[in-house]
C-alpha cells in the first residue's frame, strides 16, 4: 500500500496569508477609529446618516417589492383580458364561398326521340318535387307515358307527343287518352304534353274533359321555369287555355 505523500510547508504562501490578514486589521481599525472619532465629534451627524443609510435600505427593498407586486398584476390582469376576450368573441369559423349553381342544361326537344321524350318529361317532374316518378310507356300502356305523385299527393299522368311543328295533336288523340287517363288510370291530374300544338277540337275536349294540355311554348316555360308546372295549372286555365273541373267520365269517353 503507497504511502500518502506528505505536504511541504510553503513559508512564502504562509507569509502572503498573514501579511493580507494584517492589513485587513489595520483597515479595520482605521475605519472603527474613524467612525468612533465622527461619533464623538458629530455625533448628530451620525445618527443622520445612519438614519438615511436605513431609510434607503428600507425604501429600496419596498421599491423591490412594488415592483414584483406589479409585475404580478400586470400579468394577472393579461392573462384575465386574454380570458374575457376569448370568451367575448368565439372562434371564427372559416367562410367558405358560396358556391355558384351548375348552369342548367337547356334541353332541345326536337333533337330527341320519343322514348328521350318521355323521360325527359319525366326528369322535368321529378326536379319539381314530384314523387315516384316512373316512365311506362310502350307497348299496351293506355295512353301512360308518365307517372309520378304531384307535391300535394295528387296522382299524376302525363301522355307525351314528340312531334314536330307541323303535326298538330288532334281531337281523337286527347278522345284517346280521355278514355283512359281517369278511369284505367286513375288520375288526378291527366296531362298530355307535345312538342307541337293542338288543334282547336282538340283543346276544346281536353278542356271538357279537364285534362292539361301543354304545347311547345308551354313545355319551355315549364323547363326554364317561368311557367306553371302541369299539375298547377290543374284546375284552372290550363297551359293552353284547355284545362278546367273535370266533368262527369261519361263525356270524355
Amino acid at each position: 500500500m503507497a504511502t500518502p505523500a506528505r505536504r511541504t510547508f510553503d513559508f512564502r504562501s504562509t507569509a502572503l496569508f498573514f501579511t493580507f490578514l494584517a492589513l485587513i486589521l489595520i483597515l479595520l481599525g482605521f475605519l472603527a477609529r474613524t467612525v468612533a472619532g465622527a461619533v464623538e465629534r458629530r455625533p448628530v451627524w451620525v445618527g443622520v446618516l445612519v438614519l438615511v443609510g436605513v431609510a434607503g435600505f428600507v425604501a429600496l427593498r419596498r421599491r423591490l417589492h412594488v415592483a414584483r407586486a406589479a409585475r404580478r398584476a400586470a400579468a394577472a390582469l393579461d392573462e384575465a383580458a386574454r380570458e374575457a376576450a376569448a370568451e367575448l368573441d368565439p372562434p371564427r369559423t372559416a367562410v367558405l364561398p358560396r358556391q355558384r349553381p351548375a348552369e342548367e342544361v337547356v334541353v332541345d326537344y326536337d333533337a330527341l326521340d320519343p322514348e328521350e321524350f318521355e323521360a325527359a318529361v319525366a326528369e322535368l317532374c321529378a326536379r319539381d318535387g314530384c314523387s315516384a316518378v316512373e316512365v311506362v310507356g310502350g307497348a299496351g300502356d293506355l295512353g301512360a307515358d308518365v307517372v309520378a305523385v304531384a307535391p300535394d299527393g295528387r296522382r299524376v299522368v302525363i301522355q307525351c307527343k314528340r312531334y314536330g311543328d307541323s303535326h298538330r295533336v288532334g281531337s281523337q288523340e286527347l278522345q284517346r287518352f280521355g278514355g283512359t287517363c281517369f278511369t284505367v288510370h286513375e288520375a288526378d291530374v291527366a296531362v298530355l304534353v307535345t312538342t307541337s300544338d293542338f288543334t282547336a277540337p282538340a283543346a276544346e275536349y281536353a278542356a271538357r274533359c279537364g285534362i292539361v294540355c301543354v304545347d311547345r311554348q308551354a313545355l319551355l316555360a315549364w323547363a326554364d321555369g317561368t311557367g306553371p308546372r302541369p299539375w298547377e295549372a290543374a284546375g284552372t286555365t290550363g297551359a293552353t287555355g284547355a284545362a278546367g273541373a273535370q266533368p262527369p267520365l261519361a263525356e270524355c269517353e
